[in-house]
């Protein structure tokens, strides 16, 4: 948590559970690696996403060094709230000691119980943890009893069993520990690109009285209005579609230029770095740009260089 950009005072967040009670569906910015860190997560705010995470950050790591702190959270006082810090964990106490840290911070934290990445389960992280439930319930009653803010959400992140019924059995017991709300990713561990299981999120739903949020392949503001018609989640969670188009949750099919200036200037001014900004407007401008001007924006080097081309194309 660099000194230049974090704020050393608490600040007063807005609640994430108020959110979900506006009886508006919540439109969320996932989790992402590398990319839906502080600039991103600026960018998707002015266009009417409602509640942001940071990257999966590993708590173990986190609360050893300074160095993983001021690297992996970065966040402002202003406007970069309600915030979502989501951990990969797996013993209480860690994950505990990295609530503590981000809570003057944050609004929340949130435990990965849905990476199906093999170093995360290797190391006993992200999706193995659907298969821990008792272990599920210890980490978030942990942060409850050793958080002292009321205002704090401790909330997970799911995939989903083969056998509905053990995903069910494990969100109950998740609720009746005091989550403040799961997120449902439609795909079991083995499922990478196959229809997402909205039929699944359904019936969750109904399994529970917290709220829950639907993820997995919602690429329009349309997808998402269907997709909570179809499950009835209280909120919809995106990842690659936002990529895509930031400003989708404000109803554009494909990123308009206003969003593309707009990255440009909040990229600049937080001093994003190159390699970051350049992979954003390549997704960003992946629908608005033929082949042959992705061959050459796509090898562009240096920021200088992206610049010029934006202005001398598209007069950003």
């Amino acid at each position: 948590m660099s000194g230049d950009v974090v704020e050393t005072k608490p600040c007063q967040p807005k609640v994430p559970m108020d959110l979900f009670h506006s009886g508006q569906v919540v439109k969320i910015c996932a989790p992402m690696v590398r990319y839906s860190k502080l600039a991103f997560r600026t960018l998707v705010r002015k266009y009417k996403c409602d509640l942001c995470y940071t990257p999966m950050i590993v708590a173990a790591d986190f609360v050893r060094s300074a160095k993983a702190r001021d690297s992996e959270f970065t966040t402002n006082k202003v406007g970069d709230h309600p915030l979502i810090v989501q951990f990969a964990a797996k013993e209480a106490q860690v994950l505990c000691d990295a609530a503590r840290i981000v809570c003057p911070f944050a609004d929340g934290v949130d435990l990965n119980c849905g990476c199906p990445q093999r170093w995360a389960m290797a190391e006993g992280y992200g999706a193995c943890l659907i298969n821990k439930p008792e272990l599920v319930q210890d980490m978030v009653r942990h942060v409850w009893n050793q958080i002292d803010n009321p205002r704090f959400s401790v909330s997970i992140k799911i995939r989903i069993h083969e056998d509905l019924k053990r995903t069910v059995d494990l969100c109950q017991k998740a609720e009746a520990t005091g989550v403040s709300w799961i997120t449902v990713h439609g795909r079991s561990i083995e499922e990478r690109h196959q229809p997402v299981h909205y039929d699944a999120i359904k019936i969750i739903k109904q399994s529970l009285s917290i709220p829950v949020v639907a993820n997995g392949d919602i690429k329009s503001l349309k997808d998402a209005e269907n997709v909570h018609h179809l499950t009835g989640a209280d909120g919809v969670m995106v990842a690659r579609g936002l990529l895509a188009n930031p400003a989708m949750f404000a109803g554009y099919q494909e990123t308009p230029l206003e969003c593309i200036q707009d990255w440009v200037n909040i990229a600049l001014e937080l001093g994003t770095p190159f390699t970051c900004f350049h992979h954003h407007l390549m997704y960003m401008m992946e629908h608005i740009t033929s082949k042959q001007e992705k061959k050459v924006f796509n090898v562009l080097s240096s920021t200088s260089a992206v610049l010029d081309y934006l202005n001398d194309r598209y007069g950003v």
